[in-house]
């Protein structure tokens, strides 16, 4: 049944003009980037050459690239969860899917894996763009897979927290700006960080952005990983709790 869902999420966001506008968008973002990251690497490529370790294509160009894509997840995800269950409130559709013989948590992991295949093509097609250097260049693969991964935790932790937000709201659009607004905090809390102290430690590890930006460097380690699967679960988790809710309190 999970896959079921999965699959009727994943085919009803290829018949909306929305995903489709989305994909195009940001890719043409994306590609705009890769060829100014590119542009710029080139200018520099002379100077670079004389520097001992000097940081390659794959710092310069690759790594840039995904944090820009990173960047644009937080706005691209709230756009594809807010309708993913508030909608179906809306629509009316929703009592009629937990009226039916389906646990509350296939429904969550139906449409989580739904919307993840349709971010996976993002982020693969994306990839496609360092990878094209390989015809010319060599990368570093260990550290472009490692920042590959870290985008594929942070569009999985993005999409748990906005369908949360999504079985919270009857309206789209709060359920909209209210993951976007999380998403946005969790980015830059560690910039309120002062003085190397416990509050400062604390707020660090709680960045989306600071455990991204490790992987980007090539540094897979249990701690990052950890961060995001708990991130991943909890939102999972409290909105399987949400619906089980409205399932007994409707």
């Amino acid at each position: 049944m999970i896959l079921t869902i999965a699959g009727r999420e994943w085919r009803g966001l290829f018949y909306s003009p929305l995903a489709w506008t989305l994909l195009a968008v940001m890719q043409a973002l994306l590609a705009w980037v890769f060829l100014s990251l590119l542009q710029e690497f080139l200018t520099l490529q002379g100077r670079l050459a004389g520097l001992e370790a000097a940081p390659g294509v794959t710092d310069l160009v690759a790594a840039p690239l995904l944090k820009v894509a990173g960047w644009l997840l937080l706005i691209l995800t709230p756009l594809l969860t807010m309708q993913a269950i508030s909608g179906e409130q809306r629509r009316h559709t929703l009592d009629l899917l937990l009226a039916a013989p389906v646990a509350g948590y296939e429904i969550v992991l139906g449409k989580f894996l739904g919307l993840l295949g349709f971010l996976l093509i993002v982020i693969g097609l994306c990839s496609l763009m360092p990878l094209a250097l390989l015809a010319g260049t060599a990368l570093d693969l260990g550290k472009l897979a490692a920042g590959l991964l870290g985008l594929i935790l942070l569009a999985a932790s993005c999409l748990a927290a906005g369908l949360y937000f999504s079985a919270a709201s009857s309206q789209p659009v709060a359920a909209g700006v209210a993951t976007f607004g999380l998403l946005l905090l969790l980015w830059i809390i560690d910039a309120a960080a002062g003085p190397a102290t416990e509050t400062a430690a604390l707020l660090g590890w709680l960045s989306l952005a600071r455990h991204f930006e490790t992987l980007l460097q090539g540094l897979v380690n249990s701690a990052d990983l950890a961060y995001y699967l708990l991130f991943i679960v909890s939102f999972l988790t409290l909105t399987v709790r949400r619906l089980e809710n409205r399932r007994l309190y409707p």
